[in-house]
């Protein structure tokens, strides 16, 4: 087993730190798993999606079952409690708490068996959602609750809270799909909880064990209880709320323990596995969007849709979706829209018959025309139509969390009430009366057709005023739901948030009932305790209250530009505010998608998650001296897997920009440390490449020397595995000096072709291409050639030198160019430089302003010349018929996306474009060059990009816009990719 070692805060008491040392030996002697009780870690795990923090003592990382009991001997031993973690993404705080955190995502995560003939999956508790439902597919079956967070959302933790969603109004709850859970009880037992009938629950309660009190002890609860079970649970039957005798209670003939412990979020057991059911996956889903002027409006409607049998009715309103449209990631929503609506609301037709969703389709539309309800309704019919659709729906909380101003955030504290259906229109009046009483405003979306509405008021947790304001609007919200018989807790679960009034909700007698559970259960209060029953003030443990206040901090990068506030004008607080933006809601903890977090993807640690990454910048930040800690290797080992691909920017809701910080940090750990000899040499890139250029084909021996390429190995860090780029002397800088002048006509002006350090000197036909397209096109192309833009300085955290770099080419380009005359590149981790680190780096220069506005992609050009007349592609070219495929490179993907590219390729005549959602190829410019990281770099192209290219027939074209993606995809797969100028180059040009 493995030991992460570090140093505990110096104000911890002498005693604590005793009893970290000693419990960490102790699991370091009886686990296989890794054990970390360094302050970094704990620091990860002292949060989840939730506003409370809490910092535990250790972090565990079992392999197994075996691990999980012995890690729960070794804390009940120290008298030290046991938190169960999933993915962390808890919105109410059930994943944290101050004694040993269990993180059950790291290792078990394996699905165990599949059944499709049961219909039943055999699942360890790490194993995701969407995990499960991929290898259920093939099969046409799924796991029935469809949660808004399925790419990362553990089974185990979905057991712990009891989780629902979207189709809920179909499929029910976590609850209604366990069959048998294998758990570890709180004297580190491991027991098999199943529906066991009257005889086997009375042979069971004769072992003289804690087993065999739970099956003596708990039937005689229930019968003491059963009035208060009877009148004390609240009407609406989507519960999230506290311990679920009533499931109890309705069966004389069976006893469930596999169901009762569902929903107990670690106070009960701790779930090591669990078979589940499965239920058929339809094979088609139509939906329809509804347009309206007002949420009400919308909300009235939900009868309408109920009527038509959905599999699900979620709201959507205006916050939600004018937050939508700022992020690249969901804009193209914006383009599916009906005028500029208050809100929408999605109904779901899932089945396998076409043509009778298609008549409920038909039906609904009719209704809502017929009632008067909206003002348009849209026909998602295809996965095409419904993508777009679908992505922003289940990004709901994301979006809303985007609009943080600070430490004012829209909280989850009243986020998971639910009544009837049938009273949601009255109900969320008199909800939205009680916001505009304490003057908040809130984002209102969620699940029309079970009554449930995530509506998150926006409040500063480090005013006291409102802590105070929060909690009175808990109260109220409370009663109010009671009116209804609704639900204070719905799917989120109890957690720190609500476990404080169950008493109320409850009532004293089932409350004490359940207090009783908990004893019988857990009667040394190990496991998660307060949480459910005997819970402290939903005000205790809030996250930003406790952080204290920002000590001034120099930075080089103007945070400002990444959305983490002002700071003050020492730079007090701006870097912390840009890295605590993170809520911790996971998302880059997701595989199989997107491209964030291609480290997290290779390892599934979370310290290589990005919010993982943002909550170690948060710590080190809020130190007496940040400059020294930003100096600390615990942390840059944290930071150090950060491929810097800029997807966070783009696909975390929030826009962490972790790229951004690493690049600060780095500096700051170099004035500490020094600047590595590495990092000079590949800051010096342009230097280094233009040289290899001008000795060519010299240039290119040593890389093929394995002699020299063990040396470099051994001298700097270079990788021996990785071929090395490949030197042409003919350049296009020499190419384009020397060429005969074009003969093309000028009509667009003048246009500057920004010659990058990498393919100027390794790939040249790619700036031939491009210019020579760009000058048939009707431009004058000027080339920038002289200067580097400082990626690769800032890349490696040099950032004063990419600073002199950036207002060296700003200046040039000012000076040398017509104002207001485009900026144009093929290299887009150069090209996007321009616009976006540049302003980071001189936010005030109006050089760098006015050149980040002129920067334009190369493809957006041609794509007009086509579209012009003006660039005509031959019909007959060798690529008509063929399949182009193309992987888009992570900067341009977060900063403009890649619909320019693709708009370019499809008007080649005559092929089919596929673009790949592959991820991050991995390697990412230097990164994949490093030794100590060229396993990881390999890792992440072959978890989707090299299967995805290897899959492809010999005829299939392989494009990609970026270098570093070209050189990686040669690597991993032994195909070249074009570049898109190359292709269009090769259907324009004549024979």
């Amino acid at each position: 087993m493995t030991i992460t070692r570090g140093e505990r805060p110096a104000h911890e008491s002498a005693e604590n730190q005793e009893l970290a040392r000693t419990l960490q030996r102790d699991l370091a002697r009886d686990l296989d798993g890794e054990v970390q009780f360094d302050d970094y870690t704990r620091q990860l795990f002292a949060r989840d999606a939730s506003m409370y923090a809490i910092t535990p003592l250790g972090v565990v990382f079992p392999r197994n079952a075996d691990d999980v009991a012995a890690a729960v001997a070794a804390a009940a031993a120290h008298q030290v409690s046991v938190v169960p973690r999933g993915a962390g993404t808890s919105l109410a705080g059930q994943t944290v708490g101050p004694g040993l955190v269990l993180d059950l995502s790291r290792y078990m995560n394996n699905i165990v068996e599949l059944d499709a003939g049961s219909g039943t999956a055999l699942v360890e508790a790490g194993v995701v959602q969407d995990q499960l439902n991929r290898a259920a597919s093939p099969w046409g079956l799924m796991f029935g609750p469809d949660t808004s967070t399925s790419n990362r959302a553990t089974i185990g933790g979905m057991i712990g809270n009891n989780s629902a969603g979207s189709g809920s109004v179909r499929h029910g709850m976590t609850i209604d799909h366990v069959r048998e859970l294998d758990v570890v009880l709180s004297d580190a037992s491991r027991v098999r909880l199943d529906r066991v009938d009257e005889a086997t629950r009375a042979d069971r309660a004769t072992r003289p064990t804690l087993e065999g009190a739970l099956y003596r002890e708990l039937p005689e609860i229930v019968r003491a209880n059963y009035a208060a079970i009877a009148d004390g649970f609240p009407a609406h039957w989507r519960r999230a709320c506290g311990y679920r005798l009533d499931r109890l209670a309705r069966e004389d003939t069976v006893f469930d323990l596999a169901k009762f412990v569902v929903g107990s979020e670690g106070t009960l057991a701790v779930a090591t596995s669990a078979l589940v059911d499965l239920v058929p996956k339809p094979s088609r889903t139509v939906i329809a969007v509804g347009h309206f002027t007002s949420v009400a409006g919308a909300i009235d409607a939900t009868q309408d849709a109920l009527a038509c049998d959905p599999a699900a009715v979620e709201l959507m309103d205006r916050t939600i979706l004018d937050l939508s449209r700022r992020k690249i990631e969901y804009a193209s929503l914006g383009d599916l829209l009906n005028g500029d609506p208050e809100a929408l609301l999605f109904v779901s037709f899932s089945g396998d018959d076409e043509a009778e969703l298609l008549g409920q389709l038909k039906r609904l539309t009719g209704m809502w025309s017929r009632n008067g309800h909206g003002y348009h309704t849209l026909r998602a019919v295809t996965p095409a139509q419904q993508a777009s659709l679908l992505k922003v729906r289940k990004a709901g909380l994301g979006l809303l969390m985007a609009a943080s101003e600070g430490t004012r955030r829209p909280l989850a504290f009243v986020e998971d009430t639910a009544v009837d259906p049938i009273h949601l229109t009255e109900y969320t009046r008199r909800f939205k009366e009680v916001l505009d009483r304490h003057e908040m405003t809130a984002g209102f979306y969620g699940h029309c057709s079970v009554g449930c509405l995530h509506i998150r008021p926006y409040l500063d947790l480090t005013d006291p005023a409102d802590v105070v304001k929060m909690r009175s609007v808990a109260v109220e919200i409370k009663d109010l739901v009671a009116e209804y018989g609704g639900v204070n807790s719905s799917e989120h679960g109890d957690g720190l948030a609500r476990s404080e009034f169950n008493r109320e909700i409850f009532g004293d007698a089932l409350y004490d009932a359940m207090r009783q559970v908990k004893r019988l259960f857990d009667p040394d209060n190990v496991l998660n305790p307060g949480k459910i029953v005997d819970a402290p003030s939903m005000t205790d443990n809030l996250r930003d209250a406790a952080l204290p206040p920002a000590e001034p901090l120099r930075t080089r990068l103007s945070f400002e530009v990444i959305g983490a506030g002002a700071g003050s004008a020492d730079g007090t607080g701006a870097m912390r505010a840009a890295a605590d933006r993170c809520m911790n809601i996971g998302l880059c903890r997701k595989s199989g998608s997107g491209t964030m977090c291609p480290s997290y993807m290779a390892t599934r640690k979370e310290e290589d998650s990005t919010r993982g990454r943002a909550a170690a910048l948060v710590k080190a930040l809020s130190e007496p001296d940040p400059r020294a800690a930003l100096g600390d290797e615990r942390l840059h080992e944290v930071l150090d897997l950060c491929l810097m691909c800029k997807a966070c920017k783009s696909e975390c809701p929030l826009g962490v920009d972790m790229a951004t910080l690493k690049s600060e940090a780095l500096s700051h750990h170099h004035d500490i440390h020094g600047v590595p000899l590495r990092s000079r040499l590949f800051g010096s890139i342009r230097f280094l490449n233009r040289l290899g250029s001008a000795t060519a084909p010299l240039s290119n021996l040593p890389g093929r020397i394995p002699l020299v390429r063990r040396l470099m190995d051994r001298t700097v860090g270079i990788a021996p595995a990785r071929p090395l780029p490949v030197f042409v002397r003919q350049n296009l800088t020499r190419w384009f000096r020397r060429r005969k002048n074009t003969t093309h006509p000028i009509t667009q002006g003048t246009v500057t072709y920004l010659a990058d350090s990498f393919t100027t000197f390794t790939e040249p036909d790619i700036g031939r291409a491009a210019v020579q397209l760009l000058e048939r096109a009707g431009w004058d192309v000027r080339l920038e050639s002289g200067v580097c833009c400082g990626r690769s300085s800032l890349s490696k955290g040099l950032v004063d030198d990419a600073k002199n770099k950036a207002r060296h080419l700003a200046d040039t380009l000012s000076k040398a160019t017509e104002a207001g005359s485009p900026v144009v590149g093929c290299e887009p981790s150069c090209l996007m430089t321009l616009r976006d680190e540049h302003l980071s780096l001189l936010p005030d220069d109006p050089a760098v302003k006015d050149i980040a506005g002129r920067v334009r992609q190369v493809e957006e050009l041609l794509v007009e010349a086509i579209d012009d007349g003006r660039l005509r592609p031959r019909e007959d070219s060798w690529l008509a018929g063929r399949t182009l495929v193309y992987h888009g490179h992570c900067h341009q993907k977060a900063e403009v996306g890649t619909a320019a590219t693709v708009a370019l390729l499809n008007r080649i005549p005559g092929v089919s474009v596929v673009e790949l959602d592959a991820g991050c190829c991995g390697m990412a410019g230097s990164f994949g060059f490093e030794s100590e990281h060229y396993d990881v770099s390999m890792t992440v192209g072959e978890d989707r990009l090299f299967p995805a290219i290897t899959a492809e027939p010999a005829e299939t074209v392989v494009v990609a816009t970026g270098v570093s993606c070209r050189q990686q995809i040669f690597h991993g797969t032994a195909r070249d990719a074009w570049h898109p100028v190359q292709l269009l180059w090769e259907a324009v040009a004549s024979e």
